[in-house]
């Protein structure tokens, strides 16, 4: 088959992450109190649906992770965008907790095919053809689509109801699917690069995959309980009420452009000090709002979160495909493994010291002190890496 250009693989690639996890996956945290209010959703049953998400999201990773056959991910990576389409619709079509529990989880395991299994695909293919294999212009489709998805909803809600908001971004959502299907590279399984390079596979050593497992799983407690409850937290907050849904909306905005951001950082400084520099802005991000009052630090604090926790993520994932570039995958679905766990546990927690102490506040702060925690090993990581560099030479 014809290639498609760079241009064209990255938008296609772009495009399936804005569908798999800006729609599918994200755009149910602004229409969550929307369909509260007419669709009748409770408290206890949003955090049901949000539950199922991330099940499936964990799931997906599962799979990602067993599945070494390119072609088997490439088909799979294109149901997947069918699942985000359908289970975006469906969402509108019911208001049974049930249905839409099974959809949510459809949409996560969506959510993964696009994050996972298309980026190591567009990944492989990148280094097959010999460019850069840098992703940050792929991953900027996170933050483009939080941001699509809060705006679509933002602007329709004067006109929508809850359905009509799902059905619209279901439209937009065959848009993408079909620029995807258009443009994405179908996979090559020729070891050799289009140069004749030999794409060989660099595994790291089981002490360094632990440290970093559990860097990542710290990063996604932070993550998921400050994504979680960011609205709720400035909600709660006199000085902030009423600019929940704008602090998502600019968080999204905000990480749009990061992954090229802290790829520029990363190719100067290294992957794991950028990883280490991201975490520490990461903790700032969390706690400006908890410590200092006032809208201004409140979005201040969503710049930094949304300018972080996705950057955070690309530099996994590529150093994933660095280490792994004939099945990136693999190792991209372990490490999202970590995470997920992370996201299942991170809110239950956080609710649990919510309902003891009344409030969100101190689940951020534990939050901020497993993101310290991460940032920690990291270092110790760091260390562990320079030894295993240098043991060679020695």
């Amino acid at each position: 088959m014809p290639q498609p250009t760079l241009l064209q693989a990255l938008l296609a690639g772009i495009a399936s992450i804005v569908l798999t996890l800006g729609i599918a996956r994200f755009a149910y945290t602004p229409l969550l109190p929307l369909m509260q209010q007419q669709a009748g959703l409770s408290l206890a049953g949003g955090g049901e649906l949000a539950a199922f998400n991330y099940l499936g999201y964990l799931s997906g990773a599962l799979v990602a992770a067993l599945i070494n056959d390119l072609y088997l991910k490439d088909r799979l990576f294109r149901l997947g965008l069918l699942v985000a389409l359908l289970s975006t619709l469906g969402m509108g079509l019911t208001q049974e907790l049930w249905i839409w529990s099974l959809l949510r989880y459809l949409a996560g395991l969506s959510s993964a095919a696009g994050l996972l299994l298309g980026t190591g695909l567009l990944l492989n293919w990148l280094l097959r053809q010999n460019h850069k294999s840098e992703l940050g212009l792929h991953f900027s489709g996170v933050g483009l689509g939080i941001f699509l998805g809060a705006a679509v909803v933002a602007w329709a809600d004067p006109w929508l109801n809850w359905q009509q908001q799902w059905w619209l971004l279901t439209a937009l959502g065959v848009v993408l699917a079909l620029l995807t299907l258009r443009w994405f590279p179908h996979p090559d399984a020729n070891p050799y690069s289009t140069s004749g390079t030999r794409l060989q596979d660099n595994p790291p050593t089981p002490l360094f995959m632990a440290l970093f497992q559990a860097a990542y799983f710290c990063a996604g407690i932070g993550y998921v309980v400050s994504a979680t409850f960011i609205v709720a937290v400035m909600e709660a907050l006199p000085a902030q009420q009423g600019y929940g849904n704008s602090a998502f909306l600019i968080l999204g905005l905000a990480a749009a452009p990061a992954c090229l951001l802290w790829d520029r950082v990363a190719r100067v400084m290294g992957e794991i000090p950028a990883l280490i520099l991201a975490s520490l802005l990461q903790v700032l991000g969390i706690v400006l709002p908890l410590w200092l009052d006032g809208l201004f630090w409140a979005l201040l604090g969503a710049v930094l979160f949304g300018g972080t926790f996705i950057g955070i993520v690309s530099l996994v994932l590529t150093m994933a495909g660095h280490y792994y570039p004939t099945r990136p995958a693999r190792m991209m679905g372990r490490m999202t493994l970590s995470y997920g766990v992370a996201q299942i546990i991170g809110p239950a927690l956080t609710g649990w010291i919510a309902t003891s102490s009344g409030n969100y506040r101190a689940g951020l702060y534990l939050a901020a002190a497993m993101m310290l925690l991460g940032t920690l090993l990291l270092l110790i990581l760091q260390q562990v890496d320079r030894h295993q560099q240098a043991a060679p030479t020695n």
